[in-house]
């Protein structure tokens, strides 16, 4: 079976447009679809990224364009300077390798309800009453929240030097075999490259 390899971080508002489109494109092309959160700050500390608030005003400026242009060509409500942004993405990203390791729920749904935690409904999800919400209305445990965190945190840092070795720089990331795709507007390409229809 093909395995897609989706590195990701909850508070990224370019995987909270990704969506459950990496999901559905792993369904149809009968992929493995593998989620793997990383710390973003150690990410970019690594392959030379920059913490948003310190990137070069053109760069945040242009960023809000995006994310204005993007919200409303995908028909997705976002708040672009949620209140709770930036937060500690570490206690939802062990949620998120919990219950992978856990199964039994839906994990599509277990990262968009994070995702639109963040950017449509403003709530914090480094809280654990956000996490616990998240996790039960996407059908796992909530209990997760509190019993994932010792191999969420190993987990996470082995997440971290995957990423780093396998080329990632920014999310979403996506890895097949060779191949990489940065971006959730490269998700078309990932479905070409897994020999769907666009």
């Amino acid at each position: 079976m093909v395995q897609i390899d989706y590195y990701l971080t909850p508070v990224s508002p370019w995987v909270h447009m990704a969506g459950a489109r990496p999901a559905r494109i792993a369904a149809a092309a009968g992929a493995e679809l593998r989620y793997l959160p990383v710390d973003p700050t150690a990410l970019f500390a690594r392959t030379g990224g920059l913490p948003l608030a310190q990137r070069h005003e053109s760069r945040r400026a242009y960023r809000m364009q995006e994310l204005r242009r993007w919200s409303a060509h995908l028909g997705l409500p976002m708040v672009l300077e949620p209140r709770h942004f930036p937060t500690n993405p570490a206690p939802a990203s062990y949620a998120l390798i919990a219950a992978q390791a856990a199964g039994g729920g839906d994990m599509a749904a277990l990262l968009a309800a994070l995702t639109r935690a963040c950017w449509e409904e403003e709530r914090d999800i480094a809280e654990d009453a956000v996490i616990r919400d998240c996790l039960e209305g996407a059908g796992f445990d909530p209990g997760l929240a509190d019993s994932g965190m010792l191999v969420g945190a190993e987990t996470y840092a082995r997440n971290l030097e995957s990423a780093v070795a396998g080329g990632v720089f920014g999310f979403p990331f996506f890895i097949v075999g060779d191949e990489r795709f940065w971006g959730q507007d490269r998700l078309d390409m990932l479905a070409a490259h897994l020999g769907l229809d666009a």
